[in-house]
């Protein structure tokens, strides 16, 4: 295993406690965060937001920036990607667990890569593949009402299955639009949990870069908008803002293609993952000495800008949690390769290569992309 793999202590606090601890404040209970009791709660997870990327234009977010102090930085899961995230906040389970463990994975009975985000089908059902009961559902046993705000298009998803199963979905189109539902749903429906998911940054940032002029300006409103909600939501209600992982901008000419190795993919079956975050699969019959040697091979052509390990490394270093369900780590790739300099890798092998025109991405162990902030305002603001 790599000396210097970055895996955050057990100890550190984690997007994973997030949800929990605003739902335990609603019941008037202690939770992690040490959040007080508040009579409703209201979490804005903006993807795509890091602390690294908030600090560096907080002139041009001032609410949030002043409100987001050293303590209030803290790290989501790894891999830093939206599924392994997302179902981690929903659940407060990490990925090992709950078993959304990256963006592609293999789908090992079908052999078949699959995209947790987008590629639900018949053979990889939302309610079983993502194993954990998520918080709505347990809040919802509680009696406590839980809703979450998001475009219309993501209301009967496969992931808004997986990951939001137990809370009542409501659309609304726009940020302002968004927001102006959580107000109704607080006033109608005291002690509500509410979750209010804003994408825009995020997919500013695949197509423009986050240094862009778009990321900044949708940048400026969500400010804008979370600033206003504060002042008008109801007296007592907790208001947090959070994010599922920071974003690195990658210029194509930093593009690193897997294919120009052959001799490293021999033995390879599946190249899944994410560019910054690879995941390579073995042949099924390929012994374990064929697979060390994999390992060592990607680790000698990468090791000097990428942290290269095999599935058990990574599971034994606790990259994916403290535990890791049988059935989930044949979806672990057998060969790992973490980005550490500021690159992308590619396969040019893919029929569709739409995916090398993303500016922004993430997904890999840098403190940029593990960082995220939150930011307490409401009842939850800090003294």
């Amino acid at each position: 295993m790599p000396a210097m793999l970055p895996v955050p202590a057990v100890t550190v606090p984690r997007l994973a406690g997030v949800l929990a601890s605003s739902l335990a404040s609603l019941q008037g209970v202690q939770n992690g965060f040490e959040l007080p009791a508040a009579s409703g709660a209201v979490i804005v997870l903006v993807d795509g937001l890091g602390a690294s990327n908030l600090q560096a234009r907080a002139g041009h977010a001032r609410f949030l920036s002043t409100r987001m102090s050293r303590r209030d930085v803290i790290r989501t899961v790894l891999p830093s990607t939206t599924a392994a995230a997302l179902a981690s906040f929903t659940t407060g389970r990490m990925p090992g667990e709950h078993g959304l463990v990256g963006y592609k994975v293999l789908d090992a009975s079908h052999d078949r890569v699959v995209n947790q985000l987008n590629g639900w089908d018949a053979g990889m059902v939302p309610e079983t593949w993502q194993r954990s009961e998520t918080l709505f559902e347990s809040a919802a046993a509680d009696g406590v009402p839980t809703f979450a705000i998001g475009a219309a298009r993501y209301a009967d998803s496969g992931f808004t299955r997986a990951v939001l199963r137990g809370a009542e979905f409501r659309a609304a189109a726009s940020v302002p639009d968004r927001f102006a539902m959580a107000q109704s749903v607080l006033e109608q429906h005291h002690g509500a949990l509410v979750y209010l998911y804003v994408p825009e940054l995020d997919q500013a940032a695949h197509a423009h870069g986050w240094e862009s002029d778009r990321w900044l300006g949708l940048l400026e409103q969500l400010d804008a908008e979370v600033a206003a909600f504060e002042r008008r939501m109801p007296r007592g209600t907790g208001l947090l803002v959070t994010a599922d992982h920071g974003v690195v901008d990658v210029p194509a000419h930093r593009h690193v293609f897997v294919d120009a190795r052959p001799d490293l993919l021999d033995g390879i079956r599946h190249v899944a993952g994410e560019p910054r975050f690879l995941s390579l699969y073995a042949e099924p019959g390929l012994d374990e000495p064929a697979r060390a040697q994999l390992v060592e091979g990607w680790r000698s052509a990468e090791g000097h800008r990428a942290w290269v390990l095999g599935r058990d490394e990574a599971i034994e270093s606790g990259l994916y949690g403290p535990t890791v369900a049988d059935e989930v780590r044949s979806r672990i790739g057998d060969v790992l390769i973490a980005a550490r300099a500021g690159i992308a890798y590619y396969d040019r092998r893919e029929p569709n290569r739409q995916a090398e025109l993303m500016v922004g991405q993430h997904g890999s162990l840098t403190d940029e992309e593990t960082r995220v902030p939150l930011i307490r305002a409401g009842a939850y603001a800090r003294p």
